[in-house]
């Protein structure tokens, strides 16, 4: 019961930090993710292109000048060219749709670390001097628990990925995929939190571990947004905003009910 009372607690801050945000008129952290959305459409754009014009190239090698004359180069040319121009941007988008949430957690890491720490001064009062030399610990940090995090789900989606051939077990392994990769994002946006409190990451890991199922409430709403065909990544951005707010929120709450000093 335990476990669907946090997972609870971790959905309900969703809705306390939108409310904070407002509150606060710390909505400008938005402009981040739409900075971001222009960087992603700007670099997926010029990938798409690049590599559609190499393939074209690629077959320009091997495929003769007399089959190009024998079709109608022209039209044969701009057909292959449009096919392969789609194959490459469904290929790019399925692959972004999978890892798109981390490339997001460690772009947008400088900004979380700021937010959150506002956050936290606004909730508890407690003030943390500005240090480029702590700043750039909390941001190093995010990014390679971030990496840490897609290093192992993508060897537990291989896993659940065998078992789901398995009768009666596979029926399951959809929905478990969903709760680890809630579960890592959740511990992402956490962590910025437990760190300012000089916990180390392997008691960073023990802390999201004893409180599973805040932790999976924490990213269970940014995992989701990331499930919308096409749109979910450009979402996403947006949403880990109020996701890093809703995670200080309640590890904080967390805290304070555990009767564990705040720094």
């Amino acid at each position: 019961m335990t476990f669907f009372k946090d997972f609870s607690k971790g959905i309900k801050a969703y809705s306390k930090a939108s409310k904070f945000l407002i509150h606060h008129k710390l909505t400008w952290f938005f402009i981040f993710p739409i900075l971001l959305n222009i960087l992603l459409f700007i670099l997926g754009y010029a990938s798409t292109v690049s590599l559609s014009s190499k393939a074209i190239a690629e077959i320009n090698s091997w495929i003769s000048i007399e089959t190009w004359e024998f079709w109608g180069s022209g039209v044969l040319y701009d057909v292959i060219f449009f096919l392969i121009n789609i194959l490459i941007r469904l290929l790019f988008i399925s692959i972004f749709a999978f890892i798109g949430g981390y490339f997001v957690l460690i772009l947008l890491s400088p900004i979380y670390a700021i937010l959150s720490e506002k956050v936290e001064q606004k909730l508890t009062g407690n003030e943390y001097p500005f240090s480029i030399k702590q700043f750039a610990k909390d941001v190093w940090r995010g990014i390679l628990l971030a990496l840490r995090n897609l290093g192992l789900e993508i060897i537990i989606t291989i896993g659940l990925f065998a078992l789901s051939f398995v009768p009666v077990v596979g029926l399951v392994s959809g929905p478990l995929l969903f709760l680890v990769t809630a579960y890592f994002y959740g511990f992402s946006f956490m962590d910025y939190t437990m760190e300012r409190q000089n916990l180390n990451l392997n008691q960073s890991i023990n802390f999201a571990k004893t409180n599973k199922g805040l932790t999976v409430g924490n990213g269970t709403i940014f995992s989701a947004i990331l499930l919308i065909p096409y749109i979910g990544v450009l979402i996403s951005g947006f949403v880990s905003i109020i996701a890093i707010t809703a995670a200080t929120i309640s590890t904080i709450e967390l805290m304070i009910d555990n009767k564990q000093k705040l720094q």
